[in-house]
């Protein structure tokens, strides 16, 4: 979703429910998303489904989803949901405003962050899906331009096509939901989506971190989901230090992957220390084996588990335009 500002259209509302409008952010496959505020002045991001899909039930349903989600989800690696409306012509809701670039954009402005970055970017994300994962949702759509970077540390957006876990499907068999280059193999397939599904899509993401670029390259939807299927996943160029740890989260295999808890301890102890040494493991030839067991072999690790909070990396280059959540 584009999170540029610009002004409202004609078309578009001035007042939703109590909110008073004043800009455009973005406008997705759902609908736009607006900067608002309330009487108090409180800045808002408040999405409102497009009028055409606000006929359709099924849209409905899966707006009332995304809504559904965002009350089930604590902690702060998401935008807090504000108000909503699921009953009005178009329905909406609003969420708190989160300044700050989307991860994508970040990325594209000012190239690659350092390994110490993607660490502590990918530390706060894998405790953040933690979080979700403990209300019982799969995000299903997790990717650069989903996560802001807000001064408080990143956040995850756009619970759009999120699964409660347990539910039904959302999508018929056979049909992939989501974005080519950071769907898991199981999403394309139309198999299962558990938890693991949004480990996979973290990998993929924490690689276009380090590069740049897609791990499985560019072409046409049915190029790029074919590659996530069966072929491995290119990381020339990301930091030996995270090479290992992010091809284990691209596993074929759901049953191989880290768990979030697992990845959020592992990434902490790399963003340590790449602070302390920057690019200790890189240059060697070798890429950096890992200290800790992955998929199934990590119960007895994930026991471990600290209380640390993650380290977040310091706001570097020049100043970029804000973005808010949807």
């Amino acid at each position: 979703m584009d999170m540029t500002m610009m002004r409202l259209r004609r078309e578009d509302p001035r007042v939703v429910g109590s909110f008073r409008l004043h800009r455009r952010l973005g406008a997705g496959g759902m609908g736009v998303v607006y900067l608002g505020s309330d009487r108090k002045g409180q800045r808002v991001a408040l999405k409102v489904i497009r009028p055409d899909l606000a006929e359709d039930q099924e849209f409905r349903s899966r707006f009332a989803r995304e809504v559904s989600a965002a009350r089930r989800i604590r902690g702060g690696c998401t935008a807090r949901l504000v108000a909503a409306d699921l009953e009005a012509e178009r329905p909406w809701f609003a969420t708190q405003y989160v300044p700050g670039p989307s991860l994508h954009d970040k990325v594209a402005e000012e190239g690659p962050l350092t390994a110490a970055e993607v660490a502590a970017v990918g530390a706060a994300l894998s405790e953040g899906l933690v979080a979700v994962h403990e209300a019982g949702v799969v995000h299903r759509d997790l990717k650069p331009s989903n996560i802001l970077l807000s001064p408080k540390g990143p956040r995850i957006i756009d619970f759009g096509i999120a699964w409660a876990t347990g539910a039904s499907t959302l999508t018929h068999v056979g049909t992939a939901v989501g974005s080519p280059g950071f769907l898991a193999p199981e999403q394309v397939r139309g198999a299962a989506v558990t938890p693991a599904t949004d480990v996979f899509a973290l990998g993929a993401t924490l690689s276009y971190a380090a590069t740049g670029d897609s791990p499985f390259g560019h072409g046409s939807s049915e190029v790029m989901l074919y590659r996530v299927v069966h072929e491995e996943a290119h990381l020339r160029g990301v930091p030996d230090a995270l090479a290992p740890l992010v091809r284990a989260c691209l596993a074929k295999d759901p049953e191989e992957r880290p768990s979030t808890l697992q990845l959020s301890l592992r990434l902490k102890e790399i963003a340590a220390r790449e602070t302390q040494h920057p690019g200790s493991t890189r240059g060697s030839g070798q890429r950096e084996v890992i200290e800790r067991p992955t998929g199934r072999l990590a119960e007895q690790y994930a026991e471990q588990a600290t209380q640390q909070r993650p380290v977040t990396p310091a706001p570097r280059g020049r100043r970029r335009p804000e973005a808010a959540a949807p």
